[in-house]
């Protein structure tokens, strides 16, 4: 017989109960309450995350079959569906906004120090957006389409452990472009963004700030060639160019040169690529934007590619695409 603690009591120990109840008085999310304080709250719907619960009854239900383990579990009385949708509906968002963001952080200190299987000491981040759809009569606050309802998620998540370091939630009309003006970016660090996110007068400030982006380029981008790099075409890429945009307002808003390259497809994806670049390239939280940028123009800037030659290979190791001709990529370039 097991007399020890449940493995979900061992779990809940890592939560930082004592800074998570000066969330919930900083926010009086206990004001009031009899039955189902902001704790016990947590600890149901982190329960139900766990074990694949989909709905209040089925949570109600698998709580409430062992009735003799909820004490241990952290709760101080049977959880009712009615009192646990009453708590969602009126506690504020807040006190779970700040909750995550501590637990972000202290996640991320973990994997820190973590190798990231190539040679870089940088932070790299991956910025996205996903849009989650919604029904219309059920979430009228949140207008799509004429039709149906939906949300957009904003995320930017550090490829080192997989973590979200930031995290926004807009209507579903807003442009995923927009969520650059609400980032703080990190001098020396990396984020890998796809077409959406191709702003020219946005990425300059990203530029500006020390950091580093990589992100696709559209078809018929108005540049002109200043002159080309050698290249190893045993690798994939034929060309290395630097350009500078063209255009009297494109110009002002990115004055600097860019550098541009162009993958011709078909290569092989193991060609002069050293083994542990090809074991990143097949991360599963990489994919999601990785395999976008696949086979299209990517926008690089070039502030120390002597150093980062590395991480500029691995963005080239990428899935083929058969509706393209060639792949161009693009970089800008601060050496002279």
């Amino acid at each position: 017989m097991n007399i020890g603690k449940t493995l979900f009591a061992q779990i809940m120990e890592f939560i930082p109960w004592t800074s998570f109840a000066r969330i919930v008085a900083r926010y009086g999310g206990d004001s009031g309450v009899r039955s189902l304080s902001c704790p016990e709250q947590f600890r149901a719907m982190a329960f139900a995350q766990l074990t694949y619960r989909e709905s209040l009854r089925d949570i109600e239900t698998c709580l409430l079959a062992n009735q003799t383990k909820l004490y241990s579990m952290g709760f101080r009385s049977p959880v009712r569906r009615s009192t646990l949708a009453d708590a969602n509906e009126g506690r504020d968002w807040h006190i779970w906004a700040d909750l995550a963001a501590l637990l972000i952080k202290r996640a991320r200190k973990l994997y820190c120090n973590d190798s990231f299987d190539i040679e870089l000491s940088n932070t790299v981040y991956a910025l996205d957006a996903t849009t989650i759809d919604l029904c219309l009569s059920l979430f009228p606050w949140a207008p799509f389409r004429t039709t149906k309802a939906a949300v957009r998620l904003h995320t930017l998540l550090d490829l080192r452990g997989n973590i979200p370091a930031f995290i926004h939630i807009s209507d579903g009309k807003t442009h995923e472009v927009n969520v650059l003006d609400m980032l703080a970016f990190e001098a020396g660090a990396f984020y890998i963004m796809d077409r959406g996110y191709l702003d020219f007068a946005r990425l300059y400030a990203l530029h500006q700030a020390g950091s580093f982006f990589v992100t696709r380029a559209k078809r018929g981008m108005d540049a002109r060639l200043l002159y080309s790099m050698p290249t190893d075409r045993s690798s994939g890429i034929i060309c290395d160019q630097r350009i500078r945009l063209n255009g009297f307002y494109i110009a002002q808003d990115y004055p600097e040169q860019l550098r541009r390259m162009f993958q011709r497809p078909g290569i092989r994806q193991d060609a002069g690529v050293p083994h542990q670049q090809h074991r990143l390239a097949r991360i599963d939280h990489c994919r999601a934007v990785q395999e976008p940028l696949a086979g299209r123009a990517v926008l690089q800037v070039d502030q120390a590619a002597s150093t980062h030659q590395a991480f500029y290979r691995q963005q080239r190791e990428r899935r083929e695409d058969a509706n393209l001709v060639r792949r161009r990529h693009v970089c800008a370039d601060c050496h002279r």
